[in-house]
């Protein structure tokens, strides 16, 4: 009998059930990304597993794979640092506009410890340097799909208020970032038989001559927005913040509320809104693409610091194993 084709497909069962019943539940938990996560990964090993009983297509599958490893050894490092450096010249040098850049430096300086000899106790170091490696990758790759799984699920109308974060300004200008969010609210104000009302959120940051809702305000009216329809959050810093002040402003009537953000700050937006206990969520608007790895390896650490305390304990689990294996093994 083979145990091992019949466990997979079971496993994999369990873990998509799970995940349906936890998205029913509430969409808003990052757990359900790993979950989804787990089931796409078990489902992939049982399809490749019933493959190589194959005999024709197993070479085909080799093939495959050698290439995708080299695309992802090679090719992912130096993605990752050309978009790096397209960032530090179009963004600035920021922290947060250097991500990709240090993360793609890193993985070139973590592939190449493979190639030196280093003893022992160095290959067991780098050993658990790529498993950590591994598993941040997974869940960075889970997030990924389960956020454009949220971006396609619930309500698309009928809303009685639409909270548009800001994202800093140009002086008091909107650059296109934030027109974006505005644009996609506009949209959903004007769909509306009975338009919802708007709340712009975000106050005066450093470089800024007016605050980001003074700025926001005046965007909408000057596309036609009635201006009885805006409303002005102008103290907030953080999305926490934007969160908060703006459904401090909201009527009590407004029950059906969304809050409109860059598509790769969607999910971490509407995560803020279950942890502040707040019956919100979220929808995106487009951005630039050689935005995103950057945008999206920001977000993805936010999230992971919401969730520290887990990701501290796989952590130490995974180094007390590779370093266990290196004295006993």
């Amino acid at each position: 009998m083979d145990i091992g084709g019949a466990v997979l497909p079971g496993a994999a069962g369990v873990a998509l059930v799970v995940f349906a019943v936890r998205l029913a539940r509430e969409p808003r938990r990052l757990g359900n990304a790993v979950w989804l996560g787990v089931a796409l990964l078990l489902t992939a090993l049982w399809l490749l597993r019933a493959a190589l009983h194959l005999e024709w297509l197993t070479p085909v599958l080799v093939g495959v794979l050698a290439v995708v490893a080299v695309l992802v050894a090679l090719g992912l490092p130096v993605a990752l640092v050309v978009n790096g450096v397209r960032m530090w010249r179009r963004e600035g040098r920021s922290a947060g506009n250097l991500l990709s850049l240090g993360l793609g430096v890193g993985l070139v300086g973590l592939e190449a410890l493979f190639f030196v000899p280093l003893g022992r106790w160095g290959s067991a170091l780098v050993g658990i340097a790529a498993v950590l490696a591994c598993y941040f990758g997974f869940l960075f790759l889970s997030l990924l799909v389960y956020s454009v799984v949220y971006s396609r699920i619930g309500r698309r109308s009928g809303f009685d208020a639409v909270i548009v974060l800001g994202c800093g300004l140009a002086g008091e200008r909107v650059p296109p970032l934030l027109a974006g969010r505005l644009d996609r609210a506009i949209r959903l104000h004007d769909r509306e038989a009975k338009p919802p009302l708007l709340v712009v959120s975000g106050g005066k940051g450093s470089g800024e001559t007016v605050t980001e809702a003074e700025a926001m305000h005046a965007y909408l009216r000057d596309r036609g927005v009635p201006d009885g329809r805006i409303v002005r959050e102008d103290r907030a810093g953080t999305t926490e913040e934007n969160l908060r002040f703006s459904a401090a402003l909201l009527p009590a009537g407004a029950r059906r509320v969304v809050v409109v953000t860059s598509n790769y700050h969607v999910f971490r937006a509407a995560v803020e809104c279950r942890r502040l206990g707040l019956p919100f969520h979220a929808t995106g608007s487009p951005t630039a693409r050689y935005f995103l790895p950057s945008a999206l390896l920001r977000e993805f650490a936010a999230l992971i610091l919401y969730y520290r305390r887990t990701t501290i304990a796989a952590c130490v689990l995974i180094v007390g194993a590779g370093l266990a294996l290196a004295i006993f093994g």
